[in-house]
């Protein structure tokens, strides 16, 4: 794939690239702009049945007997336009310019006038063409290729390997590949060398790793700044005057289901361009009183907004500035960042700094996490006061020491779901249980790391198969390695948190295989989902096998004592 992209990357003008990067990754936009092409299925296979001539009826046949709405448009349309020729040969820029018109059409009649657009679209194109500008439209395009693969094509096609790290660091800077691969096709890599914080461009955030104990952390970093861990959402604001953008960890701009956090930063942030990060936690609206994550994601919606916010009020605590009046200060010492954050902003009782502790003192740092349990936090993070921002890293600099480490039983992991088996009996109809991976960050792909059918509700099975009926596949995706066979595949989009009795090694599963030993890899025994649907994380945010590797050998190291 790297090889394919390469070439086209050599072959594709400077002043296209953008646009072709993002219609191979089956979007028209970087993921933070908030901007949807709109066209359900069922819209799609209205305009089909237009540019084809053929009655709706005929269209819905033709998918149900192919199962793929790209390949039936494809095979209508070659029925259509057999022994004519197309009237035009249409260009990137001609397929992308229509895609961008329908995705910005809205308002009364909107549906309408994307049908007509789209189906004249597809009387201009290509049998094939058509096949993936449906698959674009209507989210499925699936082609396998993630971010990491478009960096290394980019790094060969216009500069060397080496060149890679220099590109993906103005990648976690900016989240947008179309920007990047322009900037390296019409100025070099020298311009993408001086990329640096923006506002509006979301900064991929830094992560923190695990450890079981205060103890352990303190022989990695030396008198940590010790901060709560809330059980809420992460959120990166953006501002510039009085313009505010909320984004998540899964790069989504989140700001209309937060208008109040929107107005706290409007009001609070007395800089005029700046770039802070923090966690959003619900709160009750008598008591003040932190409400579990759960709570948070009701926020989460398109309608009833205000409903919403009056329901689940919201409070923001904050840990961290990453640009301020214009200046990129990722690359200064946390406890100067915290400093130019504490002096930017105007504390008030939703809107303030998150609750820390400077110390090196095992004891008191553990009294100081108990109290964070207490004010219902999940623990602490340990960060090292020296630690620069590593942008889309997960770095030993901060630590995260949380309540479910310190059980006997296995810690709580966010795992991907990528294949389901049917159930049976009282499940029949529904799936029985899922497949689920954790993240390879250093290959960039899911391995498999347990099969999970306990802890969901009649509720979770009923609606379970409409809540994946987007990600479904054929065949198991390119980025997927398992050594089951599922019944139904999935892109690797949805991350849930489930938890185990223990870590064990596995001959069919195929997280951290052969690392621990040979022909086995790790696997969760009696796994149970835990209820939470972690909608604010991507895939690539699921517990990585180095993290499991890490907590399989932590186990071993107190059987041993």
């Amino acid at each position: 794939m790297t090889k394919y992209l390469v070439d086209l990357f050599k072959r594709t003008p400077g002043d296209v690239i953008d646009k072709v990067v993002y219609l191979t990754e089956g979007r028209l936009y970087p993921d933070f702009v908030d901007i949807d092409i709109g066209i359900a299925e069922k819209i799609a296979l209205k305009a089909l049945a237009m540019a084809c001539g053929l009655p709706p009826e005929r269209v819905e046949h033709e998918l149900r007997h192919k199962g793929d709405i790209g390949t039936a448009a494809e095979s209508l349309l070659k029925e259509k336009k057999q022994g004519t020729l197309s009237r035009k040969e249409l260009s990137v820029e001609e397929i992308y310019s229509s895609l961008d018109r329908i995705a910005r059409t809205k308002g009364p009649g909107s549906v309408d006038m994307k049908v007509r657009a789209l189906s004249g679209l597809l009387s201009e194109a290509k049998p094939v063409e058509a096949k993936y500008i449906l698959r674009t439209i209507t989210g499925k395009m699936r082609l396998g290729i993630a971010d990491m693969t478009i960096l290394d094509a980019l790094a060969q096609a216009f500069a060397d390997k080496s060149a890679r790290q220099i590109i993906e660091r103005a990648y976690n800077l900016t989240s947008d590949l179309g920007d990047i691969a322009r900037t390296l096709c019409t100025e070099g890599l020298e311009a993408v060398r001086k990329y640096h914080a923006r506002v509006g461009r979301l900064v991929r955030m830094m992560l923190a790793q695990r450890m079981e104990s205060a103890g352990e952390i303190l022989e990695k970093i030396r008198r940590p700044i010790c901060e709560w861990k809330y059980d809420g959402e992460r959120i990166q604001i953006h501002k510039l005057g009085d313009e505010i953008s909320l984004f998540s960890r899964r790069l989504e701009n989140i700001t209309a289901q937060y208008p109040d956090i929107a107005d706290l930063a409007r009001r609070s942030l007395k800089v005029k361009e700046a770039i802070i990060e923090g966690e959003c936690v619900a709160v009750d609206a008598d008591t003040g009183a932190m409400l579990p994550f759960q709570d948070l994601m009701h926020r989460r919606r398109k309608y009833g907004i205000e409903e919403a916010v009056r329901e689940f009020p919201a409070h923001i605590y904050l840990f961290d500035a990453l640009l301020i009046e214009g200046e990129d200060i990722t690359q200064k010492p946390l406890i100067e960042r915290r400093e130019r954050l504490r002096n930017a902003i105007e504390e008030t009782a939703g809107f303030r700094l998150v609750n820390y502790l400077i110390s090196d003192n095992v004891k008191e740092i553990e009294t100081f996490f108990e109290s964070a349990i207490e004010n219902g936090c999940e623990g602490l993070i340990l960060k090292s006061g020296d630690s620069t921002y590593q942008a889309g890293a997960r770095s030993w600099l901060w630590i995260k020491l949380k309540r479910s480490y310190q059980s006997k039983m296995i810690e709580p992991i966010d795992v991907v779901i990528v294949g389901a088996f049917m159930g049976r009996g009282r499940r029949s109809g529904s799936y029985g249980a899922l497949l689920v991976s954790v993240y390879d960050s250093e290959r960039d792909v899911f391995p498999t790391i347990t099969k999970v059918g306990s802890g969901f509700t009649d509720e979770d099975l009923k609606n379970m198969p409409e809540v994946l009926a987007p990600y479904r596949l054929e065949h198991s995706h390119a980025r997927v390695e398992s050594g089951l066979e599922a019944d139904i595949w999935f892109t690797p989009a949805v991350v849930i948190e489930i938890i185990g009795d223990e870590l064990t090694l596995s001959p069919v599963h195929m997280c951290a295989y052969n690392r621990i030993r040979e022909n086995a890899g790790i696997a969760v025994r009696f796994p149970r989902f835990t209820h939470r649907w972690r909608m604010d994380k991507a895939p690539e945010d699921a517990t990585t096998v180095d993290e499991i590797i890490e907590m399989y050998r932590a186990r071993l190291r107190k059987i041993e004592l």
